[in-house]
C-alpha cells in the first residue's frame, strides 16, 4: 500500500476539493513548493497562482488567489480566499476580467490603493487563464481517461 496525503482546500464559501492524493504542488510567497508524503510540518501564506494536485496517473489543476497553507506529515490543508478546479474557470469571462483590469492598471489617475487592488486582480485573472488554456492545450486521452489516440 503507498503512502497518500490528504488534501483538502477550502473557502469562505465551500469545500474545492477534498481526497487522498500522491502529491500537491502549491504557489508560495518563496516560489512553488512539492509536497509528499511524509512532509515536514510547515505553515505558509499562499500567493496567487496554480494549483497542481497528482493522483496516479490523473492531475488536476486549479488557481487559487492567496490564502495559507499548513502540512502535516500525512495532511495538507488550504483556506483560500478564492479557489477554482480548471473546468469551473469561464476562459472568455477570465480573458473580459484581465482586459479590464489591465485597462485599470494603465489609468494614470489610479491611487496606490486602487494600484495594489488592480494588480492583484490582475494577477488572480492570469492564474484562471493559464488554468483554463491549460485544459484547452491538455489531449483528452490517456491510460486514465478510457479514450484512445486517432
Amino acid at each position: 500500500m503507498t503512502d497518500k496525503i490528504k488534501f483538502q482546500i477550502t473557502t469562505p464559501e465551500r469545500v474545492v476539493y477534498e481526497d487522498e492524493v500522491d502529491e500537491v504542488v502549491l504557489p508560495t510567497l518563496q516560489g512553488e513548493i512539492g509536497i509528499l508524503p511524509h512532509h515536514i510540518p510547515l505553515v505558509s501564506l499562499l500567493s496567487v497562482g496554480e494549483i497542481r494536485i497528482k493522483k496516479g496517473s490523473e492531475t488536476v489543476y486549479m488557481a487559487v488567489s492567496g490564502g495559507f497553507l499548513q502540512v502535516k506529515p500525512n495532511q495538507v490543508t488550504v483556506l483560500a480566499d478564492t479557489a477554482e478546479r480548471e473546468d469551473e474557470i469561464d476562459e472568455k469571462r477570465a480573458e473580459e476580467a484581465r482586459q479590464r483590469a489591465h485597462e485599470l492598471l494603465n489609468k494614470k489617475r489610479a491611487d496606490a490603493t486602487d494600484f495594489a487592488a488592480v494588480s492583484a486582480k490582475l494577477e488572480k485573472e492570469l492564474a484562471r487563464l493559464k488554468v483554463a488554456r491549460r485544459r484547452r492545450r491538455q489531449p483528452r486521452y490517456g491510460p486514465s481517461s478510457g479514450l484512445q489516440k486517432e
